[in-house]
This record gives structure tokens, C-alpha cells and sequence, in this order.
């Protein structure tokens, strides 16, 4: 597990020092929470972590019963805030910081981290190549404090890079550090155990530090965790119940048999071969000679697996009411009775209002985050910024994610009502082309116009000199 440990840090001011101090305390408290909802995203949960001590063997406690619901918690809904870029004024600068920093992408990997931890930052720096170099980081290799009074970030770090421990084999350590203040980038270095500082001034006026928060309260600001404690006990009993099955299941292939009445010779031959007495299909023994009585078999009545997976469909159920999921994507299907489209339909309603306001304060990081990206590749500071580069509005596309059938079909209605719309892009995408698709489009298309136009003025010379050459013959009479 990460630690930090500052120390005193040549170079930094007493106010800087205090900052630093506090934000590495906020990170290392958190290092805890962070890997249990790692661990819960894996599905790396051992019996261990959930058993009772009533009807599972301590023997088991190191078995990994496979769960996915952590994964599915944070991906079924991250998957739904589908960031397509900005939208506004005609802005090639913002469209090439788009493209260089790989943002769209990245986007996506950053969501997950934000519902899997309840944040995510966005961190900005000069680069000379592009511009402004936009990177992601979770509260797993970052931190910050929260300033109320203006409503953002007062003050932040995040781990750019690790090195190899000095004292302990294969383990790796912060070796690079960014402090975040109002006016300056400072970059903390590790060498030979001590830290030294590089200051990178700014006019942005504020952190170039930005979160992107999911579900936050006024005492939470910095949000809440897809996988909360009362998901993560979902969790546990479903493995505790799919481990109890999984038992259950061993004693119900091989049933308890019982021989009553068998001398003492006999017993111990069917002792000493337990399994081949299982397997055989004849089992034959003689009457005993100091009672007179016969051997008398017979077999336990055998367990049955349906209240283990009662208790699994109940779980399921449970999990799906408190994460917003379908119960299907929790693997509940009932084969009797399959559930209609409009049904499955109605059920993802929750998650797609999630996914609305997931996008709605996503977009508005997003919009902060692009306004001091121009503002940084420009070094100006916000207000500096033109109406065009701050008249931007991050683009989602539609989180109930309907039918392209369903989608083509409102575009043709809204083409017929408005032609011009017919010709824009936004009208190729509802009828089911991506952007590659639109670019090969408009390129053959404007290919095509280029070829109408040649042909046009070969023919209009055509006829200029077919009529020069009448003119020249009606001289010539």
C-alpha cells in the first residue's frame, strides 16, 4: 500500500509545508477504503473476508468464490456517460487539445475510477508539444482539500511517478510528486531520501487541479462510492451463499450411506475401501453370526440446492434495487416467463437518470477543465479567454442508449419537418453512423460534387466552342 511520508521539504514555505502535510494525511487515511473498493471491483474476496464460522470450514477460509457485481456496479453505469467531445463555436485549438490528449478516451477510463473511489482529478500542465498536457488520477495515487467558501479545490497533489524502494525488494514508492496551489505547480523530487522542490509559476489563479465528483453530499464534497458498505455487504452474502451451495452441492454428489448390522471383519473391509464400496453397483454381505440378523442398508436422505438459490435470487434482487442495475445484469433470468422488452425497458429507468446525472456534473468539470486547458497552452489566465474558446458545452451521447431503428426514425420525422437538418452531421449520427463513417461520407460526397462541377464546365466549354464554331461558319458563308 502507498504511503507518503514528506517530512520537512527544503524549499517550501510554512504555509506550503502545512499543505502538504495535510494532503498526505488525507491521502494515507484513505489508502484503506481505497483497496478494500479495489479489491471489491476485482472480485478478490476470500471466504475469509465473509464467513459466519456456523456452516463453512475454516479449512475453506482462503477459497475465492467469483463475483463480479463489484465490476458490474461501476462499469454497467459508467458505460451509459459516453463523452463525445465539445460542443459550440467552430474551436480547431480545443478540438486538437481534444484529439493530442487522447481525451475521449480517457474519459472513459476516468469514470470508472470516479463511481469505483467517488472521484476522480483532472491535473493540467504546459507542454510544449501540445500545448497542455491533461492527465486523470484517482484517489489512489491523489489527493485534495476542499475550500467551501469557494466551492473547489483549495489545494491538491498527485503521484506523477514511483520508484524502486531504497530499503524493501520489489516494492515502489512515490518518487515524483506535484504540489497544487492558486499560483504555482510545485514539483516535488525524491533522491536518496529527501525531497526537493521545482516551482512552476501559473496565472490561472486557482489549483490547475479538477474533480470530477459522483454523488456528493454537503458534508461529503468530494462524493460517494459506487461500492458503499451496504453494496459491499450484498456482496459478501452472495459468496457466502454461493460457498454454502458450492458445499452443499459436494455432499449432495456423494450421499451419506449407512451399513447396520455387519460383523466386525466386514466392517473393516468396507472402511478400508470406502470409495470402491461407493462406486460398486453390488453390495453383498452375509447374515451376522453372533445376533443372527441381516446387514441392512441404506442411504440419507440427500440435501437439496433450491434454498441456496432462493437465497442467491434474493440477494440478487436485493443488490439490483440498491445499485440501480436490472436483474439481469446481475444474472437473474427467469426462462419461464421471459421478460419483455418494454419490461427490461422500464427497469433500466434508474440507471439511465443515474447516467443523466452522472453527465450533467461531469460536464461541467469538463467544461472547467477544457477552459484552463486553452487558457494554460495560451498562458492567459480565464477571464483572458475569448467568447469562442469559453462558449463550450461538453456533448454526452444518450444515456438510455435506444435503438438505431428507434433513433432513425426521429431523425427522418425531424428531417422532414426540417430539411437542413438532413445535411447535418448530427442527423448521419441518430441514423446510425459513427464519426469515421461521417468523415468517409462527407469526403465521397464532397468527391462527388467536385466530379459534377468538372463535368459541368466541360460541358459549358463544349458548348462555347461548338458555338464559336458555328459563328465561324456562318462568317465564312
Amino acid at each position: 500500500m502507498t504511503q507518503l511520508n514528506f517530512g520537512i521539504v527544503p524549499g517550501l514555505s510554512k504555509t506550503e509545508q502545512i499543505s502538504l502535510l495535510a494532503l498526505s494525511d488525507v491521502f494515507n487515511a484513505h489508502q484503506s477504503g481505497n483497496r478494500t473498493k479495489e479489491r471489491y471491483y476485482e472480485g478478490h474476496i476470500t471466504l475469509n473476508d465473509v464467513n459466519l464460522g456456523i456452516a463453512l470450514p475454516q479449512g475453506l477460509k482462503r477459497l475465492e468464490v467469483g463475483c463480479s457485481w463489484g465490476q458490474k456496479t461501476v462499469d454497467v453505469l459508467a458505460a451509459r456517460s459516453m463523452f463525445d467531445g465539445f460542443m459550440g463555436r467552430d474551436n480547431e485549438a480545443l478540438t486538437k487539445l481534444v484529439a493530442d490528449n487522447r481525451l475521449i478516451a480517457e474519459y472513459a477510463k476516468a469514470c470508472r475510477d470516479e463511481l469505483k473511489y467517488g472521484c476522480v482529478f483532472a491535473t493540467l500542465s504546459a507542454d510544449d508539444a501540445i500545448g497542455c498536457r491533461i492527465r486523470f488520477h484517482s484517489p489512489a495515487t491523489a489527493a485534495a482539500l476542499w475550500n467551501g467558501d469557494k466551492g473547489r479545490i483549495d489545494c491538491g497533489l498527485a503521484i506523477i511517478d514511483t520508484v524502486p524502494d531504497e530499503q524493501l525488494k520489489d516494492r515502489w514508492v512515490p518518487g515524483l510528486v506535484n504540489l497544487y496551489t492558486d499560483e504555482e505547480v510545485v514539483v516535488l523530487r525524491r533522491a536518496d531520501g529527501t525531497w526537493t522542490a521545482e516551482r512552476h509559476t501559473h496565472r490561472m489563479g486557482r489549483p490547475l487541479m479538477e474533480p470530477m465528483i459522483w454523488n456528493a453530499t454537503s458534508d461529503k464534497p468530494f462524493g460517494r462510492s459506487r461500492l458503499k458498505k451496504s453494496v459491499r455487504a450484498l456482496i459478501d452474502d452472495y459468496i457466502r451463499t454461493a460457498a454454502n451451495a458450492a458445499v452443499a452441492l459436494e455432499f449432495d454428489t456423494t450421499p451419506q450411506k449407512y451399513l447396520l448390522g455387519v460383523t466386525d471383519e466386514q466392517y473393516d473391509a468396507v472402511v478400508s475401501s470406502k470409495f470402491k464400496t461407493y462406486m460398486g453397483s453390488l453390495l453383498a454381505a452375509t447374515s451376522n453370526p453372533e445376533t443372527g440378523e441381516n446387514p441392512v442398508f441404506g442411504q440419507l436422505a440427500q440435501g437439496s440446492l433450491t434454498p441456496h438459490v432462493e437465497k442467491m435470487r434474493m440477494t440478487a434482487t436485493q443488490f439490483a434495487a440498491a445499485t440501480g442495475l436490472t436483474v439481469t445484469d446481475v444474472g437473474v433470468v427467469n426462462d419461464a416467463n421471459p421478460t419483455s422488452s418494454d419490461a427490461i425497458l422500464a427497469q433500466s429507468q434508474t440507471l439511465v437518470l443515474m447516467a443523466q446525472q452522472l453527465n450533467t456534473g461531469n460536464g461541467d468539470a469538463l467544461r472547467t477543465i477544457a477552459r484552463m486547458a486553452q487558457a494554460v497552452a495560451r498562458s492567459v489566465t480565464l477571464q483572458e479567454l475569448t467568447e469562442q474558446e469559453s462558449d463550450i458545452v461538453a456533448h454526452f451521447k444518450n444515456p438510455a442508449m435506444p435503438s438505431v431503428a428507434v433513433t432513425a426514425d426521429a431523425a427522418i420525422k425531424i428531417a422532414s419537418a426540417r430539411p437542413e437538418f438532413s445535411s447535418t452531421d448530427t442527423f448521419l449520427e441518430m441514423i446510425g453512423f459513427d464519426q469515421a463513417d461521417i468523415l468517409r461520407i462527407k469526403a465521397q460526397e464532397q468527391r462527388v460534387r467536385g466530379q459534377q462541377v468538372l463535368l459541368e464546365v466541360e460541358n459549358e466549354n463544349i458548348g462555347e466552342n461548338m458555338g464559336s464554331v458555328h459563328q465561324a461558319a456562318g462568317g465564312a458563308e
